[in-house]
C-alpha cells in the first residue's frame, strides 16, 4: 500500500505566514500565542541606547546579535541643545562601544534609511523602537513597534512573542485620480474607521490600485496602519518590491511564499480609488479626515513638506509638480524637510530641489524635525503638514492647529495661503 498523501494545509493569511516562519510553525490559528524569532531590531536615538544602556548594564546582559541591529540617529539631530547632545552622544558611543555594523548618522528618517539601505525583506519578522515601524509591511515584513522593555528582550535573545492577530484586508480597485496619492487613501480609510479601526489585528492594502503604487507610496500606506491601530499593515511583495530591494543593495529573495491565500479567513473592506478626493484631517486628530472640499478654504500660516508620510522623493516630486513656476503666497512659510539624504540627493539631482526653492521653500535638515516636534516647532499658527500626526502640541505649541495632507495638498495650499484642492492648480 501506498503511503497516505499529507494533508493539504489550511488556507492562511500573510501574517499567519510569516509568524508562522518566524516560529517555525505552519498550523497557527488566530488568538495562539507563540514566540517567533527575530530577524532585525532597529531603534533610534530617542528609543534606543539611552534606555536600553542602563537596562543591559543592570542586567549584566549581552547583545544578541550586533548584525541583527540597526541604529538611526535621526530624532535628536541635528543637536540643538544641551540635552540633545547628551541623548546623541549617548547613541553614538554605544555604537562604537557594540561595534555595530548598521549604524545611519544624521541619514534621514529611520524607516526611509532602513528600506534605502536593504534591511527589511519579504519574509522576515522585524520590530522597530517606534511606532511607524509597521513601514515594514510594505516589503512583505512582518515588522511592528514596540516599547522599551520589550525591545530589551529582543535585544538579549533575539525573540518576541506574539499574538496571532485576525487580518483585514483592505481592497483597492480602480486607479487613483492625478493629484490623489496613498496619503489620501489612508486618511480617508482612517475616517471611516477611526484610529481604533485595526484593533490589534494585522492590516493588508490589496487591489490593483495598491499594487500600482510606487514602493515609497506603499511605504505610507504601511507607516499609517499604526493610526488605524494595528499591529502591522501588510502589502505582498512582487516586481515593484524585488526592484526596489535589488537597487538597495539586498539579496535575491524568493516572493512566492508571501501572499494571502483565496480562501484564508479574514475580514474584506473594500474601496474605488478612481472616485477618492484629495482628503484633509482637521485638527487634532488623523481620524477627523474628509474630502479637501470640506475644508476649503481654511486660512493656514505654514506648509510643511516632510516626516516619513510626505518627504520622500516620490512626495518631494509631487509637491514640485504644483509648484513649478508659481510662488508660495505672501506670509506663508512652505518649510522642505526631506526624508533622507538620498533623497535630497536625488531631488536635487532631478531639479525638483531646485523648484522647492525657488517657489520660496526653506530647506530643513533630513531628520523627524517638527513632526516630532523638535528642531523648529510649530508655535501658535495653523499648519497644514504631510506628517501622520496631528494630535494636540505633537509639532510644538498645544496651540498650533495642525491640518494634515498630501505633498500635493500641502503645496496647493502654500499657494493660495488657504487649503486647497491640488487638482484646481494642477489643472
Amino acid at each position: 500500500m501506498s503511503a497516505p498523501s499529507p494533508p493539504t494545509p489550511a488556507p492562511r493569511t500573510l501574517a499567519q505566514k510569516l509568524i508562522g516562519h518566524a516560529s517555525g510553525r505552519d498550523d497557527l490559528a488566530v488568538g495562539e500565542i507563540v514566540t517567533c524569532r527575530v530577524d532585525l531590531a532597529m531603534f533610534h536615538d530617542s528609543s534606543g541606547p539611552r534606555r536600553l544602556q542602563p537596562m543591559l548594564e543592570e542586567l549584566g546582559a549581552e547583545v544578541w546579535d550586533r548584525s541583527k541591529i540597526v541604529l538611526v540617529m535621526d530624532h535628536y539631530v541635528p543637536e540643538r541643545d544641551d540635552d540633545s547632545r547628551r541623548i546623541v552622544r549617548i547613541a553614538r558611543e554605544w555604537a562604537r562601544d557594540q561595534k555595530l555594523p548598521h549604524v545611519y548618522d544624521s541619514q534621514g528618517i529611520c524607516h526611509v534609511v532602513v528600506a534605502q539601505h536593504g534591511h527589511v525583506r519579504p519574509g522576515m519578522l522585524c520590530v522597530g523602537g517606534d511606532s511607524h515601524s509597521p513601514t515594514g509591511g510594505a516589503f512583505g515584513a512582518y515588522m511592528f513597534g514596540v516599547g522599551s522593555t520589550e525591545m530589551l528582550g529582543v535585544v538579549v535573545t533575539g525573540e518576541i512573542w506574539l499574538r496571532v492577530p485576525e487580518t483585514i484586508r483592505l481592497w483597492w480597485d480602480g486607479a487613483l485620480p492625478a493629484g490623489v496619492t496613498a496619503k489620501d487613501m489612508m486618511l480617508h480609510m482612517i475616517g471611516q474607521l477611526g484610529m481604533n479601526g485595526g484593533r490589534y489585528q494585522a492590516v493588508e492594502f490589496c487591489g490593483p490600485a495598491v499594487m500600482a503604487l510606487s514602493m515609497q507610496e506603499r511605504m505610507t500606506l504601511s507607516n499609517m496602519s499604526a493610526e488605524l491601530g494595528a499591529q502591522v499593515g501588510l502589502i505582498a511583495p512582487d516586481a515593484i518590491t524585488a526592484a526596489y530591494l535589488a537597487e538597495a543593495g539586498a539579496p535575491p529573495i524568493d516572493l512566492t511564499p508571501w501572499f494571502t491565500d483565496p480562501d484564508a479567513e479574514s475580514t474584506l473592506m473594500r474601496y474605488d480609488a478612481s472616485t477618492l478626493e484629495p482628503q484633509v484631517a482637521a485638527p487634532h486628530s488623523p481620524a477627523n479626515a474628509g474630502g479637501v472640499s470640506r475644508f476649503a478654504d481654511t486660512p493656514i500660516d505654514v506648509a510643511y513638506i516632510g516626516a516619513c508620510t510626505g518627504a520622500k522623493l516620490d512626495d518631494l516630486r509631487a509637491a514640485a509638480s504644483v509648484l513649478r513656476g508659481r510662488r508660495v503666497a505672501a506670509g506663508v512659510r512652505l518649510i522642505v524637510a526631506p526624508a533622507s539624504l538620498k533623497d535630497q540627493a536625488q531631488a536635487r539631482d532631478e531639479g525638483v530641489l531646485q523648484v522647492l526653492l525657488d517657489a520660496g521653500a526653506e530647506l530643513f535638515p533630513t531628520a523627524c524635525g517638527a513632526c516630532s516636534g523638535y528642531g523648529d516647532p510649530m508655535g501658535d499658527v495653523t499648519v497644514i503638514s504631510t506628517t501622520a500626526r496631528n494630535f494636540k502640541g505633537r509639532m510644538g505649541s498645544a496651540n498650533a492647529q495642525v491640518y494634515l495632507g498630501s505633498p500635493y495638498t500641502v503645496a496647493a495650499s502654500a499657494l493660495r495661503a488657504c487649503v486647497t484642492d491640488p487638482r484646481e492648480v494642477l489643472a
